[in-house]
């Protein structure tokens, strides 16, 4: 893979010199210093790449002399063959990074994708016993940091995680309704306070270890022993203690009444993990996890996560034998209608970007799951943004509607906006560079603070800041990210604010009915949003793409494509018998 990036380096650099027949003149010192290598070395380099066909070398000999060089062969047909390497040796991102270092215009992207179309999706293997083996090949944007529960942060590791652990009970992937998953059938006490759990038996690990009440504890006390604010802690802080009555009956007694609770213990983020977590440690349990799910990590790294099926699932085995999830740094673009070849294609594409005009070979399903945008003022920070009259100009800049009466500046509570610091992660930082622009197209001076998520989570950052951007994600969990939201929104609102949305709060986990629910959620909403606390900068639908041969295909909750009941028939039927 060197000589091939070795070869990307002396095309970029040829690049403006090349006659029409693609051919320069150079010298072995031009060379070396291209290559950073001895003259030895740089002759032993553009020998090689001459054995291989890839350029044409003519030396000549004698002061002044230059020697010429032919390009045989395309820099995208090596980026090519580097990424088919790289692939094969499971380390893309270095390939992709050389790729992306040495190319001087996007055809070298564009060619890349076109073969990327060819490489992913299903690929069957016959072995050797006559038994075929169903890859499926999906890429996704989002790098896998960890799979473990407990550090969750993107929605792609969490798709991931909810194919190799289980929860106690989980959501049907159509009607959304709450079904048994590790327990069979539980029982809510009259105080709604005491919640018993019957679990399935013999359900196994990946490791072959039986799964029992003990891991349940271990899981949920893990929980609640976590530093830091994490998503929906909320509920964990309301769990008083959790006990196994016997080693398939665990019961969860809560501090009061949380309606959410259910809807919680069907999320990734309560899903089942090993006591002592398989002896491994924290750090290496999320690259290399144990759980009960349909698939098991056979190998994980910064580019590619392997799953492979797990035979004995307590929910029958995946009709998949292998899933390879690799992580690519552009997004993935549709074929157009005029490919030839779409069998071995994209099957399964998570929010593709369509290239023209829909493509009637394309089946493609928006899902109910959208991503909402969000900014909200800080009004908890002293300064002007405590003003309603200063926050509805900032909310009408982002719409480019026409400004109110300007503020009185005579009134001392009124003063100037000093320059406006925006808070937000790095994965929204192109919003907060539109935010930004728009806001000093109308005189503002604007400052982006983009922290690491964990940085962002800690209230320091938000606190200091007058506008904070971030992001709902819209699915069957939507109730339970709304009051993690508001929850956080209430911690940096003025006083008279927090304590009404705090008692509203309250309230929705008291309510069983879930239209009541989310009524209230729409009165807190409408609330801080007539108050320009809060403003919905935008909402984009989550879409899922995929080829009429995939056969199986549901939408768990958070509208990703069920790896468990995915299949695709036989190329070609055997005959019938006569």
């Amino acid at each position: 893979m060197k000589l091939h990036a070795q070869f990307l380096r002396l095309h970029s650099h040829a690049a403006d010199n090349k006659d029409e027949n693609h051919t320069i003149e150079t010298t072995l010192d031009e060379l070396a210093a291209i290559f950073d290598c001895t003259h030895r070395n740089a002759l032993m380099i553009i020998q090689k790449m001459e054995q291989h066909d890839w350029i044409q070398w003519t030396p000549r000999r004698g002061r002044g002399r230059r020697s010429s060089l032919r390009f045989l062969i395309q820099p995208e047909d090596i980026a090519v063959q580097s990424m088919m390497q790289a692939i094969d040796r499971h380390d893309i991102k270095r390939a992709l990074d050389e790729i992306r270092v040495h190319s001087r215009s996007s055809t070298m992207q564009e060619h890349l994708q076109g073969w990327l179309l060819n490489y992913f999706g299903h690929h069957a293997e016959v072995r050797s016993d006559q038994q075929q083996i169903d890859t499926l090949r999906l890429p996704i944007r989002q790098q896998l940091y960890t799979l473990d529960p407990l550090y969750l942060n993107w929605l792609a590791e969490s798709f991931v995680s909810s194919h190799v652990f289980d929860g106690l009970a989980r959501r049907a992937n159509e009607s959304g309704e709450i079904l048994p998953g590790l327990a069979h059938a539980w029982e809510v006490d009259t105080t709604r306070t005491q919640w018993t759990f019957f679990l399935r038996k013999e359900v196994l690990f990946h490791n072959g270890k039986i799964l029992t009440a003990e891991d349940v504890v271990y899981t949920f006390e893990r929980l609640s022993r976590a530093p830091g604010r994490r998503l929906y802690h909320f509920i964990v802080r309301q769990i008083q203690h959790v006990q196994a009555l016997s080693p398939t009956i665990v019961r969860f007694v809560l501090k009061e009444p949380n309606e959410l609770f259910l809807s919680f213990l069907c999320t990734s983020r309560a899903a089942i993990v090993p006591r002592e977590l398989n002896q491994v440690g924290e750090a290496a349990f999320g690259i290399r996890p144990i759980g009960t799910g349909a698939f098991k990590v056979t190998e994980m790294n910064e580019s590619l996560c392997t799953l492979e099926a797990f035979a004995p699932y307590f929910q029958g085995r995946a009709h998949l034998d292998r899933v390879e999830i690799v992580q690519l740094p552009w997004a993935t673009k549709l074929e157009s209608s005029d490919t030839e070849d779409t069998a071995s294609s994209f099957h399964i594409i998570h929010n593709p970007l369509s290239a023209g005009d829909t493509d009637t070979a394309w089946s493609q399903i928006h899902s109910a799951a959208s991503v909402r945008k969000f900014i909200t003022c800080n009004t908890h920070k002293d300064g002007p943004l405590r003003n309603p009259e200063i926050r509805a100009r900032i909310v009408a800049c982002l719409d480019h509607r026409p400004l109110p009466p300007a503020v009185d500046s005579s009134n001392d509570s009124y003063e100037p906006l000093a320059a406006l610091q925006i808070a937000t992660i790095p994965e929204y930082k192109a919003d907060a560079d539109r935010v930004a622009a728009q806001l000093e197209s109308y005189g503002y001076t604007c400052n982006i603070v983009a922290a690491s998520m964990n940085e962002f989570k800690s209230s320091s950052i938000r606190m200091e800041s007058d506008l904070i951007i971030f992001s709902l994600f819209r699915d069957r969990d939507e109730q339970l990210r709304l009051f993690d939201l508001y929850l956080n929104v209430s911690g940096h609102v003025e006083p008279h604010s927090r304590v009404d949305i705090e008692r509203l709060l309250r309230e929705i986990a008291r309510e069983a009915d879930h239209t009541v629910r989310a009524q209230q959620f729409e009165h807190i909403e409408t609330r801080l949003m007539d108050e320009h606390q809060l403003h919905i900068l935008y909402e984009k639908p989550v879409q899922t793409a995929y080829l009429p041969s995939v056969r199986g295909v549901s939408f768990n909750s958070q509208g990703w494509v069920d790896l468990r009941h995915v299949w695709f028939p036989p190329a070609q039927l055997p005959a019938p018998h006569s």
